[in-house]
């Protein structure tokens, strides 16, 4: 797939996400989520050229223009949205699956210094809740939802939803939307 193409993928998902967008030419020009997601691919080319500083400096130039900070060699798979985006970190063994949506403040953060897989899997479908924080190499099972604020700290079986610190999973009922959980009192702290 070309990179427009993606690039067109990425403002689509955008669009069937945010309620609050107009059209594809304000999401592309004024969307910082979507821009550290673009710059993020350059920047991961890079390292995975080897050419790790280059890489490094892009994505902490990224940052600071976004405010969103993503390692170079976290990986991201399609249609990442990233609302809002402030205070977004990605570490970098990070790993992200396809049609993965976050909002402001969340962290894909490491809890030990050791070498090896530190930072947390995000399957397929995932949604994240503002300020949440997943932390170690914890794998969230495809189409859970984290709610605002809650503190993940193990791993989750698929269409889970995540609440509380630390974060406890119950299973996600087949008629509870995305926009339901992500939006009710009871799942934010």
């Amino acid at each position: 797939m070309s990179a427009l193409s993606r690039m067109r993928e990425d403002i689509a998902a955008a669009r069937r996400r945010d309620p609050a967008a107009r059209s594809a030419l304000e999401i592309a020009a004024l969307y910082p989520g979507l821009h550290a997601v673009w710059a993020h691919r350059a920047w991961h080319g890079l390292w995975r050229r080897g050419l790790r500083f280059p890489a490094r400096l892009g994505s902490q130039l990224t940052r600071c223009l976004t405010g969103i900070e993503i390692h170079p060699a976290a990986r991201i798979g399609r249609r990442l949205f990233i609302d809002h985006g402030m205070g977004v970190v990605i570490g970098e063994t990070a790993e992200i699956g396809d049609d993965v949506m976050m909002y402001h403040g969340v962290t894909l953060g490491g809890r030990t210094r050791d070498a090896g897989k530190r930072h947390p899997t995000l399957e397929d479908g995932v949604a994240v809740g503002a300020g949440a924080k997943i932390l170690g190499p914890v794998r969230v099972g495809a189409r859970s939802v984290i709610g605002a604020n809650a503190v993940v700290t193990r791993d989750s079986p698929p269409d889970s939803v995540l609440v509380g610190m630390p974060a406890k999973a119950r299973p996600r009922d087949a008629d509870e939307s995305v926009k339901a959980l992500l939006s009710a009192p009871d799942y934010s702290i």
